[in-house]
């Protein structure tokens, strides 16, 4: 097992996840805004999971490791309060592709987000698992259960949650934003700009002064450290844990969602 910080790095971004096309295939594909409303419904569940740091910095503290939990808990602080951005910019990208008032309201997360979810429901309920009351996939589930072992506050559980943090913060900064750049604005869909309101989720995370690229450093600078030949095991299990299961939630979004060439009529308001 590697204990060396560049080589756990060209790990992570040697993984599938790293370079999954589902961001591709939806600048691609011009996906229904019903489609868009499930995809929607998935990530922003998924995003959600990934935001508190339960008791994951204090954790760290607890078993002498101070900096790592400093750096762990600047990222937690900078995370909160970013889902009513995330679910604007949903209710804006729908309404963009469907060029009609769905979400009239784009400050109504609630709103936002009970439509979104009955997309999900329309489109993937049927899928094996499915579960009715969250609208979530078995997929989104497991990648979401990932971030529960931030509850647990043993050694071992810890040093893998330091792994997921590190995969985590790559795959967001150099994988999950870009392709929502992709696929939301470069790809000229939606007519849609980093500097319009509504999209100010999209800003705060995007580039060298994006919060991604702060987090994915502070979470390098936690794990280098601790890389040792006793630690390295763990925290490779850790980053192994969250790219396997992102990667599978990707990849039934892209098969059930955007491959399948879904043409049903426009969401109704």
């Amino acid at each position: 097992m590697t204990t060396d910080i560049q080589d756990l790095l060209a790990r992570i971004q040697n993984h599938r996840c790293y370079s999954h096309p589902i961001f591709r295939h939806w600048a691609q594909v011009n996906p229904e805004p019903e489609v868009i409303g499930a995809l929607f419904h998935q990530i922003q569940h998924f995003c959600a999971a990934t935001r508190p740091g339960g008791n994951f910095p204090g954790a760290l503290d607890r078993l002498g490791m101070s900096e790592q939990s400093g750096l762990m808990q600047e990222i937690v602080e900078s995370e909160e309060d970013h889902g009513p951005e995330l679910a604007m910019m949903a209710g804006h990208i729908i309404n963009r592709a469907a060029r009609t008032q769905i979400h009239a309201d784009l400050q109504d997360q609630a709103a936002i987000e009970k439509k979104l979810k009955s997309c999900s429901d329309q489109l993937l309920g049927s899928l094996p698992g499915y579960d009715p009351a969250s609208g979530l996939t078995v997929q989104a589930r497991a990648a979401i259960s990932v971030f529960e072992r931030r509850q647990r506050t043993d050694r071992d559980s810890t040093f893998r949650n330091l792994g997921t943090a590190l995969a985590l913060e790559m795959i967001s900064n150099r994988h999950l934003i870009p392709g929502e750049k992709l696929c939301l604005v470069d790809s000229g869909l939606y007519r849609a700009a980093l500097d319009e309101p509504e999209m100010h989720y999209l800003l705060e995370h995007w580039g060298e002064i994006g919060a991604e690229q702060t987090h994915e450093q502070n979470a390098i600078d936690a794990v280098r450290d601790l890389l040792t030949e006793e630690s390295a095991e763990l925290i490779t299990q850790g980053a192994d844990d969250f790219l396997d299961s992102l990667a599978g939630l990707w990849d039934v979004l892209d098969a059930s969602l955007l491959k399948s060439g879904y043409t049903g009529d426009r969401l109704a308001a």
